[in-house]
């Protein structure tokens, strides 16, 4: 394992945070805008809740968010790590990958501005949708996303070229109907991904996983998601 230098360290200031479905990272989708019903909200900390920082972001569709992977922190960092497209076997460079396993823990996301809550109790506050952030994380910026240099359709894209496969998700009428209708299309898109670790394929297990309200859980055999039991009453 490479040596860490600790000459030019710098220290960042957590300038919001997000409020969204996901209690644990068990389910978080793998990458920003795979699953666009989820909704979720940028609340500002107190020193930020200006509203001339966010003057002119009305005029932006989608948004850069640089945050930090909280629960992934880790005192080392090894070059190599195994990413989910790969089966979970695979191992390949950190800088090749987005893993959240690296020297700095940071993350990236593309998500899209709903609204802009100017007027809210904790605001202003961002609205977005198809964030893959767990509840509480924090964030360290927020960038315009400008589709004239951000944007790249014909560019390579390595091992993660295409958009992953989703699975059927056998989801019962009398499990479902105990869902708020407002979050059913998400939590479907959810389980649709397969939120099982990649290295795991048992039929018989039963997979717990916390959104919003609810704690869902289901198995998966012959390629299919099942879910076997909602609960409600989780709290987010």
């Amino acid at each position: 394992m490479a040596e860490v230098n600790a000459v030019n360290q710098h220290t960042m200031k957590v300038i919001a945070r997000i409020e969204s479905d996901f209690k644990t990272k068990f389910g978080v989708p793998r990458q920003s805008g795979l699953v666009p019903e989820l909704t979720a909200r940028v609340v500002f900390e107190p020193a930020y809740r200006d509203p001339d920082a966010l003057r002119g972001v009305e005029g932006f569709d989608r948004l850069w968010l640089i945050w930090q992977f909280s629960e992934s922190v880790l005192d080392e960092w090894r070059p190599t790590v195994r990413p989910p497209r790969l089966g979970g076997n695979t191992r390949m460079g950190v800088f090749a990958t987005r893993s959240p396993f690296r020297p700095n823990p940071l993350g990236l996301s593309c998500v899209k501005l709903d609204a802009v809550e100017w007027d809210a109790p904790d605001g202003p506050a961002l609205l977005v949708s198809g964030a893959d952030l767990v509840n509480g994380t924090p964030i360290y910026d927020v960038k315009p996303y400008a589709p004239y240099a951000d944007a790249f359709p014909d560019a390579r894209g390595g091992f993660a070229s295409t958009r992953p496969d989703v699975i059927p998700v056998e989801f019962p009428d009398s499990l479902l109907g105990r869902v708020d209708e407002a979050k059913r299309d998400a939590l479907l898109g959810v389980l649709a991904h397969d939120p099982r670790p990649r290295y795991q394929d048992d039929p018989a297990r039963v997979y717990g996983m916390a959104f919003g309200a609810y704690e869902v859980k289901f198995r998966v055999a012959d390629g299919a998601l099942t879910v076997v039991d909602v609960t409600e009453g989780v709290a987010t």
